[in-house]
């Protein structure tokens, strides 16, 4: 009975966080991301942005309450913040802009924004915090466990095959992809800020 509840939740978890994170949309932002770079870089922008995500979320997940609490932090606040940020980043792809920090060829976009706030963002947190309440025991715990480490290995492959479609496309695909992933990109942010208002407005934060 036990290992039954557990692999419930452990279902849970992960499409939970599967539909949050959305691996298959974030190819469209990888490749406009690390475009113009080595494939040896895009690869390890791929596995650091998952290793940024899977610690921003672990931390969270095991003193997330503490943390926000510490800082006076709300959720929705933390919401909003995130969405500002992506909202900068989705801004610079529309427009092309090479000259803002994220855009620079030397800059490691596995960190910002890719790993944090895009992966690990605010959905992603919180929704990790929430399974780390139904942890009783240790099988609940492999299974809060299982679920989050099962993502980012999707995360990763869809990332790390993403490279040969990179190669494929050209600078015109790239420039049509980079494109359409500031419009998603920005789609995204607009609904974190909105969701934080909501969240404001009904006295939630």
């Amino acid at each position: 009975m036990t290992s039954i509840i557990s692999g419930v939740l452990f279902v849970e978890v992960y499409v939970t966080l599967f539909v949050i994170m959305d691996p298959v949309g974030t190819v469209p932002i990888f490749l406009s991301l690390t475009s113009g770079r080595s494939a040896a870089t895009a690869r390890r922008a791929a596995w650091q942005a998952v290793a940024v995500s899977f610690a921003v979320i672990s931390v969270f997940a095991f003193f997330g309450q503490q943390i926000l609490a510490y800082l006076h932090i709300s959720l929705p606040a933390l919401q909003c913040a995130g969405g500002l940020l992506l909202l900068l980043v989705a801004l610079e792809l529309l427009t092309g802009n090479e000259k803002e920090p994220t855009a620079a060829a030397g800059t490691n976009v596995a960190l910002v924004p890719l790993g944090t706030p895009l992966l690990a963002g605010p959905g992603a947190i919180v929704a990790t915090m929430v399974f780390s309440r139904d942890v009783h025991d240790v099988p609940d715990f492999v299974a809060v466990s299982a679920g989050v480490v099962v993502v980012h290995l999707c995360i990763w492959l869809a990332m790390r095959f993403s490279l040969p479609i990179l190669r494929l496309i050209r600078e015109s695909g790239v420039l049509l992809v980079t494109r359409i992933a500031g419009l998603l990109l920005s789609a995204i942010a607009v609904q974190l800020v909105a969701d934080a208002v909501r969240a404001f407005i009904a006295g939630e934060g």
